[in-house]
């Protein structure tokens, strides 16, 4: 035991060399206050017991004091990495609102064209010469009027095909490749189609003009047509089917003009109808 009270007396004044003479009475007295209420906290003095209960108290508040900082950084911490984590999680909703938009717009896209093409198979009859054909592309030049079709030879196309929108035609065939074709419109300079005028069975030539609408060509003067005639592909020279409906007269000025029934500048869907005269 006396080695072991050696080097603790030892330790004791190496600490108290060490320190300044301020810092030593200061730590001399601590230690000897601790002591002291060590020892008298043993006997149930009230004044001592309060002196501890307001040491305590003081300790309490001391160390509530000294952990505010932590808790506010450690809390600031956590608030900033939730934002940062609402922010990504922001982020990606916004991504994934764009991407169901999108797919939204295409859906809305798919069934305006489902009802096009579903009306257009409702005007379908159960013939297997009806070829439905989709336009890709509308060539236009100031006088020329014609389009492209995602069909051709290989899906059996051949010049001369009746080309109808709904059940009214709007052009024919002229030029056919592997897999597409091109339609001539009714509306062009070159379109020339032998058609029939009714009432009165007047039968007569139907030109473009290379806007958008026809004119009347090769009738007599003399023969009257009604302001509200309708004209029908006449079937002259069995390359067209006849009645087929194509437009009303609209007389303007000295000319006769045809005012078609079909907007050719919205045509998507079409329908390529093949006919061969039958012969006894």
């Amino acid at each position: 035991m006396e080695p072991s009270r050696d080097d603790f007396v030892i330790a004791i004044r190496s600490a108290f060399l060490k320190k300044g003479t301020k810092q030593r009475f200061s730590l001399l007295g601590l230690l000897f206050f601790s002591i002291l209420l060590i020892v008298l906290s043993k006997f149930n003095f009230t004044a001592i017991n309060y002196l501890k209960s307001g040491i305590k108290e003081v300790v309490f508040r001391t160390s509530f004091i000294v952990s505010l900082p932590e808790k506010y950084i450690s809390y600031s911490f956590h608030t900033i990495k939730e934002h940062i984590e609402l922010y990504k999680d922001y982020n990606l909703k916004k991504e994934e609102l764009k991407k169901i938009k999108s797919e939204k717009y295409n859906v809305n896209f798919l069934e305006a064209e489902n009802k096009r093409l579903k009306k257009v198979l409702e005007d379908i009859s159960s013939s297997s010469e009806e070829i439905i054909a989709k336009v890709i592309i509308d060539k236009q030049s100031p006088f020329l009027r014609s389009i492209i079709i995602n069909k051709g030879s290989k899906n059996e196309i051949k010049k001369g095909m009746a080309v109808l929108s709904e059940s009214y035609l709007v052009g024919k065939v002229v030029e056919v490749n592997f897999m597409t074709s091109r339609v001539l419109l009714l509306s062009d300079l070159n379109s020339k189609i032998p058609v029939t005028i009714e009432p009165g069975g007047i039968q007569s030539i139907l030109s473009g003009n290379g806007v958008n609408d026809g004119v009347i060509q090769y009738t007599k003067d003399k023969m009257p047509i009604n302001g509200e005639g309708v004209i029908y592909t006449s079937g002259t020279g069995g390359l067209l089917k006849s009645g087929i409906p194509i437009g009303k007269i609209n007389h303007s000025e000295n000319q006769k003009n045809v005012d078609f029934f079909v907007d050719f500048s919205q045509l998507r869907f079409v329908r390529i109808l093949s006919y061969s005269e039958e012969k006894n």
